[in-house]
């Protein structure tokens, strides 16, 4: 079967329209990136991603969340936690980020994504100054005392098998663009550094289309 594919795959050839990413920068006026928040269970990473999501929609500018949860009801339905099918999982979401990234569009990820290697093939395939990984750091200890879904304590029990942080390793980013400390950060402080970040950067302002 895996021949089957390889030979099929030589009939394929991307096809591009007359519209480019270029021109849809100009139409937004924003650099389409992936931001993509990585840490612990409980870390904050989804209530940090719609925060943010609701802030730069607030400024005009289009955006969209790609919530791991969310992910695993369709995208990654058929996916397992082992190691492979995490990774297959963060290769899927990569590859949607991108696609929206093309279509002009700000992404927000927020997956734990526990190893550096996914992650970093997580970048190469959303290409180029557009990956910005922010690590949401906050100990063990920390996300299971906030924990809304009970799940540290049944992971501690045995009830759950490789959960990240107990059960399973979380490898934490060596050299991150942002690095927040979600422990003694509000979720709006967190959004605040992250939209200073991005606005720093030129990526959500009208000096956006200068990189063109």
């Amino acid at each position: 079967m895996g021949n089957t594919m390889e030979q099929s795959r030589v009939f394929l050839q991307r096809v591009h329209g007359e519209v480019t990413a270029d021109d849809r920068m100009r139409i937004f006026r924003q650099y389409p990136v992936t931001i993509w928040l990585t840490g612990l269970s409980a870390a904050g990473k989804s209530t940090i991603a719609y925060q943010l999501e609701q802030q730069l929609l607030s400024l005009g500018h289009a955006c969209y969340v790609l919530d791991g949860d969310n992910i695993r009801h369709g995208l990654a339905r058929d996916l397992t936690f082992n190691e492979k099918d995490r990774r297959e999982n963060i290769r899927r979401v990569a590859h949607v980020a991108q696609l929206m990234n093309d279509a002009g569009l700000i992404v927000i990820t927020a997956l734990i994504s526990p190893m550096r290697e996914d992650r970093a093939m997580a970048r190469d395939i959303v290409g180029p100054g557009k990956f910005i990984e922010t690590y949401l750091s906050a100990s063990v200890d920390t996300c299971a005392r906030r924990d809304p879904k009970g799940l540290y304590a049944k992971a501690r029990a045995g009830e759950i098998t490789s959960f990240t942080g107990v059960s399973a390793p979380y490898e934490a980013p060596d050299d991150p663009e942002l690095k927040i400390d979600t422990a003694t950060q509000t979720p709006a402080e967190s959004v605040a550094k992250i939209l200073a970040y991005v606005r720093d950067n030129g990526l959500v302002n009208p000096g956006c289309v200068e990189r063109v």
